[in-house]
């Protein structure tokens, strides 16, 4: 039975011990973090990454936790509407094969499925890692060690495996800031089953009330100091960038003070290699090639990543490191695609200046019109492939 040792519990680790489990493998995934955790922003399914979650078999248990599609009210800085994109515009436009849900969801939903499966040792790090030509081995922070074939670095943008193997200088930090939380009850100032979205100079407030436990805050700015808006934390910063804004930022910033440790509170930054593999040793999901939450498919790529890791395997038997070759040829096209597509999501979402979101208002507002869906549509079908 060929062993494998994954590098992190998030959705790229679990969906590549899911995969590699269903072939045959042993697998045991090593966490940092003394148990899973979640956030609740919302992730989208499509293409690749909807393809990937139906054969890994997960559609059942989304589907009971898929949020739908839902109005947007685009909204000015006082609260005050601009215009409505209706839901059947993003349905129109996304097509039947596509799912929202929360990232905290479709973690729990890849856990299930296979914390029978595998080993997880949680609060526990890689000490070190030594490759021979059929071997590698693994020395962990409780003392143990693996020999394994196959060692996955799934560890996220801040890979402590892709700096062991690789070394550094392959994370491109951005001049931007991302947030995202839940918020466990129904939000003041939006409506039931909609969303709320301000855009202006260089920030995004976007607010989602779906009812309890599925309502949720983004929130994204430009800062020519990410680290300084870290240290400051969550309430503190995104009081002072967004305190001025109504449309349910109120509510939402109340709900952050009183619980902050459910916020995801991050710098944006991408990852770029020219190899994401060594030898035995291959780095998958954010930590091979973070496109950022601009660029959106992150989850998908995650899980198609995995799913597609583990059909190589299987074609090249034993011959791993030319299934990690094969692999990466095959992937490497789309995650070049999401990262450029991450650049223009940043004038999106950050937009320079008012004339830019002006613009950007009258490419969403052209949306709705039936002829311009169409071309909408079949130009996301395209991208989604």
């Amino acid at each position: 039975m060929k062993r494998a040792v994954i590098v992190g519990a998030g959705i790229a680790g679990l969906a590549t011990a899911l995969r590699l489990g269903r072939d045959g493998w042993r697998t045991v995934v090593v966490e940092r973090a003394p148990g899973r955790r979640s956030s609740g922003y919302l992730v989208n399914l499509l293409g690749p990454g909807y393809a990937a979650a139906e054969r890994l078999g997960l559609l059942t248990a989304l589907s009971a936790r898929q949020l739908g599609l839902f109005t947007t009210v685009l909204v000015r800085a006082d609260g005050k509407p601009k215009f409505t994109v209706p839901s059947a515009i993003a349905e129109a436009a996304l097509g039947k094969r596509t799912m929202s849900v929360f990232r905290g969801d479709l973690e729990a939903a890849l856990y299930e499925a296979v914390r029978d499966r595998t080993e997880f040792r949680f609060g526990t790090t890689v000490t070190s890692i030594d490759q021979g030509a059929d071997r590698v081995r693994v020395v962990l922070s409780d003392g143990t060690s693996e020999d394994a074939d196959l060692v996955v670095g799934a560890d996220g943008v801040h890979s402590a495996t892709r700096r062991a193997m690789f070394g550094s200088g392959h994370r491109v930090d951005l001049p931007y800031v991302v947030a995202a939380f839940p918020v466990g009850h129904p939000v003041a100032g939006v409506p039931e089953s909609s969303a709320t979205t301000f855009i202006g100079p260089g920030r995004t407030a976007a607010i989602v009330n779906l009812g309890p436990r599925r309502s949720s805050a983004f929130f994204t700015y430009r800062s020519a100091d990410p680290g300084s808006q870290l240290r400051r934390g969550p309430v503190d910063a995104l009081g002072a960038a967004f305190g001025d804004l109504g449309a349910g930022v109120p509510d939402a910033l109340r709900h952050l003070e009183r619980d902050p440790a459910d916020a995801y509170f991050a710098a944006v930054s991408q990852v770029v290699m020219p190899r994401w593999s060594t030898g035995r040793v291959v780095l998958l999901g954010d930590a091979a090639w973070c496109v950022t939450l601009f660029a959106g498919h992150g989850a998908a790529l995650a899980l198609a990543g995995a799913d597609q890791l583990g059909a190589a395997l299987e074609r090249r038997g034993d011959d791993i490191p030319a299934a990690l070759t094969e692999w990466e040829a095959g992937l490497r096209p789309e995650v070049t695609k999401r990262q450029a597509l991450a650049h223009r999501g940043m004038r999106q979402y950050a937009p320079p200046s008012r004339f830019h979101v002006w613009l950007d208002d009258a490419a969403i507002r052209a949306i709705t019109l039936p002829g311009v869906r169409g071309l909408v549509r079949r130009g996301i079908e395209r991208t989604s492939r």
